[in-house]
């Protein structure tokens, strides 16, 4: 920015000509113009040839207020992936795009044959607050560059004597300049307007464009913190805004809602709390927050607070989402503020350490930072590193917790080099230096000489394992053949050149690859002629515990490498076979194999596994005989993990884990067991016990009531720790319920017993999966289940039971832990039905004529009762019913009378008879079915007078079963045949008068609360049932206090059924709840009590 303002005032150099002539300049004045076309030399001293995308960068440009200004831009599309993104901005981040369609307005054209994207910015009726640096930004996929400039506004110019000679005009209409008089009217209302205008740029030069909302805040902020606000809000001019400010006078408005207001800004530390406070005229009156617009609830995270007339926001935990403007709106008036959470420095705790690498090594850079979460920025030589250039380098970041880790899994030369790590807070550096791995000479070739026929091997070994190399003789490379053999195994290289030859002697090289480092050695043939009588001796197997008669055993843990090597002597040499067992092993590659020597064989096993285990045996063999000796290997492991792992019982915090031993001890006996626990979900083992423990059975105890656990075992040996067992089936400690209440007899019969009882007080985390019913003689101990499956219902009907026996019977509540105490009736039963007169309990519909019309069903219900179940009788007019007319279905309890299709001989009296041994109760039911009534007859005109007719009828001869209430009259034109139906005056319908039901009732409680018993952090719920008309009103009540609007607590009505619902409850959460049903009629409460229990 600073390099931009000499740009800005040598400008207007060339164009205070042009500036001072009016619009209509003669043409003599036309020179002035000259200047624009001036020569690059008259350009600001500052301009930048092109660089990056830009062909050509915006000028800075000066312009008078009131006229428009255009900025123009081109941008070169050859160095862009695709097409662009254009953005401009004022000062540091104000984008112009939210403005357009006001003053501000951009084009932008591409040239496709040049492959240029030209782009402007205009603004119209430019105002001094447009003054400023601007910024032009190009965006393409990773392609990113800005440029910046300035816009100067200038006062308008106006002649010497500050005003417009074009307002002094005369009042012809003529066009010579000498016709008609001097207009000194138009010339003083142009000297009025021109003096508003010297206010208005007097005020505007004061406010030097920049926005009241913007001048309260600087008011109210620091000295220390102008230029932070300046440069936030693109302000370039410190100097005026500095004078404005040392000017300003605080104007104290009153306010008729506020005594005291928001302060202009508050400033916080991100993750502490903040109150904003505002003192009201009158406490009554209610008052809303808003954040960036937006009300805000009530929550845990904002806390409204009312002392007397003050009110008081709190801000808990500030984040950066908090950082935003808040206003207090109390009817129409409102007053605003702004916070600024600031994010603490992020210091660097521990450093980056200089390290010192080989190539091909696994780098960590590793710092650790005050923050968790913090942005660190890692350089490279002054060079930043992105994740983006991650993919395409060696390096990855890491994030754990406060350290950040540059990590090079396979570090090369490039990547050595000074690196920094920088952050808001400070910054720390450390030195990579990256070696080449010097590679060592562990065992040298050596020369040999070896005879015809024989096999000459070349050996060495180097450092490193992974480096690989060439064999040479005499300059030329050696490939493989049948004689020629080429191995590299670990750090070992080996040439073996079997049945040699004349021709095999010469140098040999061993040139490793990518060091500058060779390994000579040279091959001598030796051709000996020597004609000898060979010497003969048996062959002999030296061991050092060998013996017929003693085990020679070997024991290896498993995954370690064995190496047998049995020493032989004999001449001539004898051969050795070895044997796994009775099977000949012959194999010389591989994990097992067979290496032979001239005075040695050698079975070698790299990594023993438990099938290795076993006898082998060795014989070697010649002409002059043969020795045998035999070993016995025993591989030992760590052992299986234990198998059958399960839980056998519960309780409310303890369960009992069984398991059996692991079928393979490992070749060592077991020692113990280890056992660990986990929630269900969870990855964290814990550890029970840390001595092992012998036994197969373990008490896990300290759990919570409630929560899904999973268990393993580990088994010990002396080797080590097995795998872990398979893990339990996830298991709940719980405990069983309480026994049931209420126990009762409702009905007994010869041969069974209805039982009810009430759910147990307590049920627990594991609910309760039914309930068990037993009975027991009189004098008899024995308990014998009347169900093999619990019920879920709190009734169940003993059946089966002897006639005349005196019998106790109990229920016990079932879950997941168990059975529960058994609930016991006080009192033996005698099984025999007890005798109940029979009662018809007629409806009241039925107790006068029931009437319905002709095709209709006629579906009567009677309900009756009675011990033991009685005989119903349906008769009419004392004979049988027709039972292809009417069908009859009798239960225990009601009679049910059918009819599909009514028709009028149905109607008649019915009667129906319960009758029991000789006592008997008798009903009568009247039916009528009727239909429409059939048409008068005998209608005549007696008389006619005038417009009136008398007319006389005679009664239907079908009344359709029922009593004629009356008859209509109508008329008829003969013309038309219309027909119009006769009022009589005089006569009014009364509709027969009923009584209505009043269905109103004080609210009552159908299902009361239960106090309940639940785990600290699991949702609850408090239920109860209520009726009552009108329908009441409800309120929710922790001891005593009304439940308002807390997310913690959601409350639902269902058709009646009330739900509490608890989120989380905590022992604060605990106490008495209520819950109070109100309407007209009067009002009804439940209460229950709330135990929050915190897990151990």
């Amino acid at each position: 920015m600073p390099e931009a303002k000499p740009a800005a005032k040598k400008a207007p150099k060339g164009k205070d000509a042009p500036k001072g002539a009016p619009k209509e300049a003669p043409p003599k004045e036309a020179p002035a113009e000259a200047p624009k076309e001036a020569p690059p030399e008259d350009q600001s001293p500052t301009a930048e040839e092109p660089t990056g995308v830009f062909l050509k960068k915006p000028d800075s440009v000066s312009v008078e207020t009131g006229k428009d200004a255009v900025v123009v831009a081109k941008v070169n599309g050859k160095e862009l992936p695709d097409k662009p993104t254009i953005k401009w901005f004022k000062g540091k981040w104000l984008e112009l795009g939210s403005k357009s369609g006001a003053r501000f307005s951009f084009k932008e054209s591409h040239n496709s044959a040049s492959n240029v994207y030209t782009v402007e910015l205009h603004i119209g009726k430019v105002v001094l607050g447009d003054r400023g640096y601007y910024r032009l930004e190009v965006k393409a996929k990773d392609t990113c560059d800005s440029c910046g400039f300035n816009i100067d506004v200038e006062a308008p110019r106006q002649d010497a004597s500050g005003q417009s000679l074009e307002s002094f005009k005369r009042t012809s209409e003529k066009k010579s300049d000498t016709a008609g008089e001097l207009d000194f009217s138009g010339l003083l209302k142009k000297r009025e307007v021109v003096e508003e205008e010297k206010k208005k740029k007097k005020k505007d030069d004061d406010d030097l464009g920049i926005p009241p909302e913007i001048w309260e805040l600087l008011k109210g902020a620091k000295k220390s913190e102008y230029e932070k606000i300046a440069f936030q809000y693109g302000i370039t001019d410190l100097r005026g805004m500095l004078k404005r400010l040392k000017k300003a006078k605080v104007e104290v408005k009153k306010s008729a809602a506020f005594t005291k207001k928001l302060d202009p800004a508050y400033q916080v530390d991100r993750g502490n709390k903040i109150k904003l406070m505002v003192e009201i005229s009158d406490p009554d009156l209610t008052l809303k927050w808003f954040k960036n617009g937006q009300e805000i609830k009530p929550s845990s995270k904002y806390v409204f607070e009312n002392v007397g007339k003050k009110r008081i926001l709190t801000i808990n935990k500030c984040t950066l989402a908090d950082d935003a403007a808040y206003e207090v709106a109390v009817k129409d008036e409102k007053c605003f503020t702004e916070l600024f959470v600031k994010e603490p420095p992020v210091l660097i705790v521990t450093p980056l350490e200089d390290q010192q690498v080989f190539v091909g090594d696994r780098v960590e850079m590793a710092v650790e930072v005050s923050e968790e979460g913090a942005q660190v920025m890692w350089m490279k030589d002054g060079v930043e590193l992105t994740r983006e250039d991650s993919f395409k380098a060696r390096y990855r970041f890491k994030k754990d917790g406060k350290r950040h880790i540059l990590i090079f899994s396979d570090v090369v030369q490039e990547d050595r080099g000074r690196y920094q790590v920088i952050t808001n807070g400070g910054q720390c550096e450390a030195e990579l230096i990256v070696e080449e791995k010097q590679l060592e000479v562990l065992q040298d070739i050596a020369d040999l000489t070896v005879k015809a026929s024989e096999q000459a091997v070349f050996k060495c070994e180097v450092s490193d394992e992974k480096v690989t190399g060439k064999w040479y003789k005499n300059g030329v490379e050696v490939r493989p053949s049948k004689r020629i053999t080429i191995s590299h195994v670990g750090r070992f290289h080996k040439l073996v050149i079997d049945d040699v030859r004349p021709e095999d002697e010469g140098d040999y090289t061993f040139v490793p690859d990518g060091y500058a480092l060779s390994l000579s050695a040279k091959l001598n043939f030796l051709e000996i002629k020597v004609e000898y009588v060979p010497k003969q001796e048996p062959p002999k197997i030296h061991l050092d515990c060998s013996g017929k008669t003693s085990e020679n055993a070997i024991v290896v843990v498993a995954g370690n490498k064995l190496r047998l090597d049995v020493s032989i002597t004999g001449e001539p040499p004898p051969v050795a076979t070895w044997l796994k067992g009775d099977e000949v092993f012959t194999t010389t590659e591989g994990r097992t194999r067979i290496e032979k020597r001239v005075d040695c064989s050698s079975f070698v096993i790299e990594s023993a596994q438990r099938e290795d285990e076993g006898r082998y045996t060795i014989k070697v063999t010649n002409p002059v005989g043969e020795d045998v000796a035999s070993i016995f290997l025993q591989v030992v492991d760590v052992p299986d993990p234990p198998e059958a792992v399960r839980i056998t019982s519960v309780g409310e915090d303890w369960a009992i884990l069984v398991w059996e031993p692991p079928m393979y001890d490992g070749g060592k006996p077991v020692t113990g067991y280890l056992v660990e626990r986990k929630k269900k979900g969870s990855q964290r083992w814990m550890k029970l016990n840390f001595e092992v423990f012998t036994e197969t059975t373990y008490e896990s105890t300290k759990m919570i009531e409630g929560i899904l656990y999973e268990m393993r075992v580990f088994a010990v040996n002396a080797i080590g720790v097995s795998q872990p067992s398979m893990n339990t089936k996830p298991f709940m400690p719980i405990a069983p319920t309480s026994e049931p209440l209420h126990l009762i007899v409702e009905d007994v019969t010869d041969t069974t017993t209805t039982l009810k009882w009430r759910p147990p007080n307590r049920i627990g985390a594991g609910g309760i999966d039914g309930y068990l019913v037993e009975y027991c003689l009189e004098g008899s101990e024995e308990w014998v289940p009347a169900n093999t499956e619990p019920v879920e219902r709190c009734g169940f009907t003993v059946k089966n039971l002897p006639t005349g026996a005196r019998i106790l019977f109990r229920v016990v509540g079932v879950n997941i832990a168990g059975r529960s105490e058994p609930a016991t009736l006080a009192q033996p039963v005698t099984i025999r039905e007890i005798a109940e007169p029979p009662k018809i309990r007629l409806p009241r519909h039925l107790r006068q004529t029931y009437i319905r019309k002709v095709g209709e069903q006629l579906n009567l219900v009677v309900p009756f009762q009675g011990k033991p179940r009685p005989q119903v009788v349906w008769t009419k007019g004392g004979a049988p019913l027709d039972t292809s007319r009417v069908h009859v279905r009798t239960s225990d309890f009601d009679t049910v009378f059918f009819v599909r299709q009514a028709a009028r001989s149905d109607s008649g009296e019915y009667e129906l008879s319960v009758q029991i041994e000789n006592m008997k109760d008798t009903a009568t039911i009247r039916i009528r079915v009727v239909e429409k009534a059939g048409p008068p007859i005998n209608v005549m005109v007696k008389e006619v007078w005038g417009t009136n007719a008398l007319v006389e009828w005679q009664a239907p001869k079908d009344d359709g079963n029922s009593e004629i209430m009356g008859y209509f009259v109508q008329k008829a034109d003969k013309k038309t045949m219309n027909t119009a139906r006769i009022l009589k005056t005089g006569i009014t319908f009364k509709p027969f008068e009923y009584k209505e039901h009043d269905f109103r009732m004080a609210p009552k409680f159908l299902t009361p609360l239960i106090d309940r018993v639940v785990v600290a952090g699991y949702s609850a719920a408090l239920n109860c049932a209520v009726r009552g008309h009108p329908k009441p009103k409800v309120v929710w009540m922790k001891n005593k206090m009304e439940i308002r609007e807390d997310p913690k607590f959601l409350i639902t009505n269902y058709q009646g059924v009330l739900t509490l619902n608890i989120r989380r409850p905590s022992p604060f959460d605990a106490g008495t709840y209520t819950c109070r049903a109100v309407n007209e009629l009067g009002e009804a409460l439940a209460e229950c009590k709330l135990e929050v229990r915190v897990p151990q």
